[in-house]
């Protein structure tokens, strides 16, 4: 009885152990090809996120550039409206001196034209006066 109830715990123990030993081996087995796929997984996650800090990065970059353009532009339009009010002020003195010259020319062509009908004025005057003396009109019959 004794031998037979230690060869019975014995074949016991042993199955006991193979199944233990076999469970172990199944966990193992599950928990390798589960940790391969989570592993797989998170390494494709890693690579996601970086690749979204990559992006990221390249969009900050970017509104950093177009920013930078932005008030580059600003800059030079700024410029630009200053030329242009520049030559809008010069172009108005230009325009308001050549009218005073035009003016000052209108007068001085007007004082001409006084000073020449004056003189020609004189002249008839003075032809009708000569021509009356030197030829008396005749005298009026009545």
């Amino acid at each position: 009885m004794e031998v037979y109830t230690k060869a019975s715990l014995k074949t016991s123990n042993m199955k006991i152990e193979q199944i233990w030993k076999a469970q172990q081996n199944d966990r193992n087995k599950l928990t390798g090809d589960y940790s391969k796929q989570f592993t797989t997984v998170f390494q494709q996650w890693e690579s996601d996120v970086q690749k979204y800090k990559d992006q990221e990065d390249k969009l900050g970059n970017m509104f950093r550039q177009q920013q930078k353009l932005f008030q580059q532009m600003r800059v030079v339009q700024g410029q630009r409206l200053k030329t242009v009010k520049q030559l809008m002020d010069q172009f108005v003195k230009n325009l308001e001196e050549l009218e005073s010259s035009h003016s000052a020319q209108h007068s001085t062509i007007q004082d001409e034209l006084r000073k020449e009908m004056a003189l020609l004025q004189k002249k008839i005057l003075m032809d009708t006066v000569s021509k009356t003396v030197i030829n008396p009109p005749p005298p009026i019959h009545q």
